[in-house]
């Protein structure tokens, strides 16, 4: 239960406090400081859902610990207004309860130099070796960064996000999971003349390196001269809604309509009827003229259940990408190339071939994961001065390996799994056929749906043929009854679950 606005209020007044406090002085080591924010982070995604976890806090990050005072950052100002509005307060109340030293919060925009004209100035993410002050972490490496880059005389009439100078193709490691994605950016960036797989499709879980990739495209497409805009789906919508406000969105759509490339981020998130119109209506405008669209989310088009379903028709009528899951060579590819990069900062620090293939083989989540193993290996070797080794790197990645997250279970899979264990097809279980044949295994397959996902009932009633919530509820409650009573149901339905999850 969240608080009312007495709570919000003194939160963002703590939070204005914190913003003005002095000098970023480490209350304790910075160990334990990451360590008591990696308990926050994991008591805040089982308390609030995988759904709004990554939607609102997967990018928020600790910047430091000082008097007491916890400075949070995320990437736009949109996001920070939507947690400073909505969750606040829950945070607070979360890292006090895991850090009993903190009792104030600072939430900031990273990069961001000054607040609006008669405001304080805006705390800033300290520059970092690590990839963490991206936008998201990347499954792939990222050298030193160089000093920023000013804009290209073409974008200064664009509203966008700018592109991070780090995230190119020459960093970027290649392997079979993402062979295919890299080969059609690569292509798409380089080409000439009328867009090429338009639009370009490419979905992938947190930290797989979408995000990489779109920067990629995008630098190497301005390097041959083309307009070049890169948004992500909340400063999409924060434009769009800005531009509203101040009676200029038929020049918002303009700008966005006269460019070669756009780039979007994160389309899951967009969100609003009025939002996503204008979107579909950019979509098709773009596509129409021949300019090239390069869109990604976290899921196929066809899963964007919350998108108008003109928009995920014509995402999904281009070249649709799925970037898969790190395998070892790919693992032990990145870990080396980060390793290297950091090298560059820290000539000594060093890590045995033993150790990068001991980490690999045991972090197999993203390359989120990836980059805190090496941040945990380096601070080891600079804060201690003693040599890396396999009992200090077991200790060090202990809580990655330990807090591996669950695979994500899709209602397709589910009807297509639940279809073959029955002998019936999926389009039996979406039909309209009442037969017992069907109908037990269409109940169950509504059960699994709503226990393994967090898709709401109305979402997977859309998704079996499109019935009403109610008859989901019903299934769900027939299926529960029926475990409960006939052990050998209750042992089928926990082997449908197992062999889900696995």
């Amino acid at each position: 239960m969240f608080h009312g606005g007495e709570e919000r209020g003194k939160a963002l007044a703590a939070a204005v406090e914190c913003a003005g406090a002095d000098g970023p002085r480490q209350g304790g080591s910075s160990a334990d400081a990451a360590e008591a924010w990696g308990r926050v982070r994991r008591r805040l995604r089982a308390e609030l859902g995988e759904d709004v976890f990554t939607s609102w806090f997967a990018r928020l990050e600790l910047e430091a610990v000082a008097d007491g005072c916890a400075r949070l950052t995320v990437p736009t100002r949109f996001l920070k207004s939507w947690i400073e509005a909505h969750y606040l307060d829950r945070v607070l109340d979360v890292y006090r309860a895991e850090d009993g030293a903190v009792s104030r919060l600072a939430l900031a925009v990273r990069g961001a130099s000054v607040r609006e004209a008669g405001k304080r100035p805006e705390p800033t993410h300290a520059a970092r070796a690590d990839a963490g002050s991206r936008r998201e972490p990347s499954a792939t490496p990222a050298p030193a960064a160089p000093a920023p880059q000013p804009a290209a005389a073409s974008d200064t009439d664009i509203v966008g996000a700018p592109l991070d100078p780090r995230l190119t193709f020459d960093s970027f490691v290649v392997g079979r999971s993402n062979a295919l994605a890299h080969a059609a950016g690569d292509r798409v960036a380089r080409h000439e003349g009328p867009a090429l797989y338009n639009p370009l499709y490419v979905h992938a879980g947190v930290g797989l390196g979408k995000t990489h990739l779109l920067h990629a495209i995008g630098h190497a497409a301005r390097a041959h001269g083309k307009r070049v805009i890169y948004l992500t789906a909340d400063r999409f919508m924060y434009g769009f809604v800005s531009a509203l406000k101040a009676q200029t969105s038929l020049a918002f759509k303009e700008r966005l309509r006269g460019i070669d490339l756009l780039i979007i981020d994160d389309v899951q998130f967009i969100q609003g009827r009025s939002i996503q119109q204008e979107f579909g209506h950019t979509l098709n405008a773009l596509i129409d003229a021949g300019r090239q669209v390069v869109i990604a989310a976290d899921r196929p088009p066809a899963d964007l259940e919350s998108l108008d379903e003109r928009a995920r028709s014509r995402l999904a009528g281009g070249l649709v990408v799925e970037v898969g899951a790190l395998d070892e060579d790919l693992r032990h590819s990145i870990l080396t190339a980060r390793i290297s990069a950091v090298k560059a900062a820290h000539p000594t620090f060093a890590v045995a071939a033993d150790v990068v293939a001991y980490v690999a083989r045991q972090i197999t989540t993203n390359g989120r994961d990836l980059e805190g193993a090496v941040n945990r290996l380096l601070a080891h070797a600079t804060l201690t001065g003693a040599a890396v080794t396999l009992e200090t790197a077991e200790t060090a990645i202990r809580d990655l390996v330990k807090n591996r997250e669950p695979k994500r279970v899709k209602i397709e899979e589910i009807q297509k799994l639940v279809a073959s264990r029955y002998n019936v097809s999926r389009s039996d279980i979406l039909s309209e056929r009442r037969t017992a044949a069907v109908v037990r295994p269409r109940q169950i397959a509504m059960y699994l749906s709503k226990t393994l996902t967090l898709r709401s009932l109305p979402e997977i009633g859309r998704r079996f043929g499109g019935r009403d919530h109610t008859t989901v509820l019903h299934a769900v409650r027939k299926i529960e009854k029926c475990i409960g009573e006939d052990t050998g149901l209750n042992e089928e339905v926990e082997l449908l679950k197992r062999m889900l999850q696995e």
